[in-house]
């Protein structure tokens, strides 16, 4: 099984952006601990991240045919691309949003995803551990879809 991981804009700069909202691990040490689960699951997982919208759909799409899922933090555009949801549901691919901070808990207009509702699921506020709930989820949901399938 194989997930790509997406990061959306702005991620890059973790560990040093607002760290009281977002947490002080960089994105590297966040794809460390996914790389450790996917590979205690006994799954692979290769990681994109973009400021650009449409390299991220770009991303989206070669995922089609070379990857079993997709497990996506889109931050800002959560609230503004229906491309990124177009590209999504384009794909077909069993998705979970994941987002570091509890955008529920956050200025209104966050509270709103294009998103979920193309997602298997969203997990929301529990920082780097969002990433790895999410990735539990969903090579969970795979797995049993894999088994109703056969």
């Amino acid at each position: 099984m194989n997930v790509l991981v997406v990061h959306g804009p702005n991620l890059n700069l973790l560990g040093t952006r607002e760290p009281g909202i977002y947490g002080v691990l960089t994105l590297d040490r966040i794809n460390e601990e996914i790389s450790a689960l996917a590979e205690e699951l006994g799954c692979s997982v290769s990681f994109f991240q973009s400021n650009s919208e449409g390299a991220i759909i770009d991303a989206i799409q070669q995922a089609c045919g070379a990857c079993d899922g997709i497990l996506i933090n889109p931050a800002a555009y959560t609230h503004t691309s229906v491309a990124i949801r177009d590209a999504l549901t384009a794909v077909a691919l069993p998705v979970v949003e994941v987002h570091l901070s509890n955008i529920h808990r956050r200025e209104e207009f966050r509270h709103h995803s294009f998103i979920a509702p193309v997602a298997v699921g969203q997990i929301a506020g529990f920082g780097a551990d969002s990433y790895l709930l999410g990735l539990r989820a969903l090579f969970t949901y795979i797995k049993k879809e894999i088994v109703a399938k056969a």
